[in-house]
């Protein structure tokens, strides 16, 4: 009878216990990351009134005689690997783990683990979890090679001020495109064709190269690219500083050794030249005003400029015209010299392979050029300029050239960069966290790491949706992986719901508090029996 008593007694406590751990999953219905927890209960004791014994020749064997003394909880089991609903927030530091795996954060004194991803960037510029504070742990990035080093895990730094700028670029390559037509007035004017790049120094300051290509012989397919000047932000000539700065300072350090054209203009149509003397149309002889360069018609006031004559402009007249140059083609004549342009020429000879596209730059086989910028100062690197990408075709009179930064076949590569002010953050599916510039740059600033475990159901909670390691859980080894490893992936602005089933919880409820209310049948039983014993003596 006391049997009774106490089997009740143990039946109202495990009952109670179950209920107890039905109450925590309802609270926590609502906890983000929360894992459901389960019951089993499990036999205390059996007392043997008699033991089994085997069959005989003549009799046949007896069971053993058992009276059960009650039942006990042998364990409670958390319903890790059932995954929680998503719960779309719309915050980016919000994310939600998919796989086996589990947050590793870190409470200033150990490593612990978690489901839930309500993380923010703290006050130090840290990654940390929203409602307590912990560090999120993970791998940094290593500076010499750019990308993450997997080492033991640390805390991530995210908007600590290393990472609020990004360094500029000095432009490296660029490339020109678009037609040259051969019947475009710009490339046959004086001037030349204009064409700008714009790039960057090492320290992210802006400038803009000024480029005029012109026509050494259309006939033969030739042109010059050449360097007129070398722009600041400010509309300062960087290139005529350079040149001031020092004699010995030439465009040859810039462009390396000038290019040879050959020079020839043919006297226009209204001039004769016969016996080493000019004529105009009136058959007036011209003679030559030194002084002025001009030609003046004897006992006449007309006076005409070298310029118009032979269709030059004024600063070529300057700097090469000499009337012992001129040379007589029947009763016309040619002025020729010879110049050296500090540019490149540019041949689009139809002889060439791949005739039609650009092909060589000063010699056969090389189709760019090497602006050596680093001539002006430390802070600039060398451009290297591709024309293959550069036709000459009839495009109705227009060209279209135009140079551009980067490279013809990786347009990002190269072009340079200015200080960049950090502007966004995004993490990707494998925890890889990266933040994007105003310069265009996007940069990797760490990536969240994960654990695993052999037996994550083993884990110990320890309350604030954490969980610690335990001898049947499995040992964290302090790297941790990444969570790709085990197919699994991060979701930004999501976050995992608690996987409680209200349906499962009420059910059991039912169940539990039915069990409750028969244990506690079998202790009311047992003392009206026991009441019943003491009356015998009345």
């Amino acid at each position: 009878m006391m049997r009774a008593l106490y089997s009740g007694v143990s039946g109202l406590k495990t009952h109670q216990t179950k209920m107890d751990v039905i109450g925590n999953n309802i609270a926590n219905v609502n906890t983000t990351g929360f894992k459901s927890t389960s019951t089993v209960f499990s036999e205390i004791m059996y007392q043997n009134l008699s033991g089994a014994s085997g069959a005989t020749a003549t009799k046949g064997g007896v069971n053993a005689k058992q009276i059960g003394l009650g039942v006990s909880m042998s364990a409670t089991s958390i319903n890790i690997s059932s995954p929680g609903a998503p719960q779309t927030t719309g915050d980016g530091w919000d994310l939600r783990i998919t796989g086996n795996s589990f947050f590793i954060v870190n409470n200033g004194t150990e490593n612990l683990f978690t489901k839930a991803g309500a993380f923010c960037v703290d006050g130090a510029g840290y990654l940390a979890t929203k409602g307590t504070g912990y560090n999120v742990m993970g791998w940094r990035v290593d500076p010499t090679t750019g990308d993450i080093r997997k080492d033991v895990v640390s805390r991530l730094p995210i908007m600590v001020p290393e990472n609020q700028t990004s360094n500029p670029e000095a432009t490296t390559d660029s490339y020109c495109s678009g037609i040259l037509d051969d019947n475009s007035t710009e490339v046959n004017s004086d001037k030349g064709y204009a064409m700008n790049l714009n790039f960057y120094d090492a320290l992210g300051y802006s400038y803009s190269a000024k480029f005029a290509v012109k026509t050494v012989n259309s006939d033969t397919k030739t042109y010059t690219i050449e360097l007129t000047d070398i722009l600041d932000s400010n509309n300062h000539s960087i290139l005529q500083d350079y040149l001031d700065a020092d004699p010995n300072n030439t465009m040859t350090n810039v462009f390396g050794e000038p290019t040879t054209v050959d020079r020839r203009y043919n006297l226009a149509a209204d001039f004769t030249y016969r016996n080493n003397t000019f004529y105009d149309k009136d058959g007036n002889a011209l003679r030559y005003d030194a002084d002025n360069m001009k030609y003046v018609a004897e006992g006449t006031n007309k006076e005409y400029a070298v310029s118009s004559m032979f269709g030059i402009s004024e600063a070529q007249v300057q700097e090469y015209y000499d009337p012992a140059a001129v040379t007589a083609n029947g009763e016309s004549a040619v002025f020729a010299y010879t110049e050296n342009l500090y540019g490149y020429t540019l041949d689009f000879n139809e002889g060439l392979p791949n005739a039609g596209m650009f092909n060589y730059i000063g010699q056969e086989g090389v189709e760019s050029v090497m602006l050596k910028m680093s001539a002006l100062g430390t802070e600039f690197s060398n451009i290297n300029v591709d024309f293959t990408q550069t036709k000459n075709s009839n495009n109705g009179g227009q060209s279209t050239m135009e140079l551009k930064k980067g490279q013809a076949d990786n347009p990002e590569q190269g072009t340079g960069r200015r200080l960049g002010v950090l502007i966004g953050l995004q993490v990707q599916e494998d925890g890889r966290i990266f933040g994007s510039y105003d310069n265009g740059n996007t940069e990797l600033l760490g990536q969240i790491a994960v654990a695993m475990f052999a037996n994550p159901a083993g884990l110990e909670k320890v309350g604030e949706n954490c969980y610690r390691t335990t001898l049947n859980s499995g040992e964290f080894d302090g790297i941790g992986r990444d969570i790709t490893a085990d197919n699994g992936k991060m979701t930004s602005g999501t976050l995992e719901m608690s996987n409680v089933d209200l349906a499962t919880e009420f059910t059991e409820m039912i169940t539990t508090q039915r069990g409750f209310q028969a244990n506690s049948r079998i202790i009311t039983t047992s003392d009206t029996l026991l009441e019943e014993l003491v009356n015998l003596k009345r």
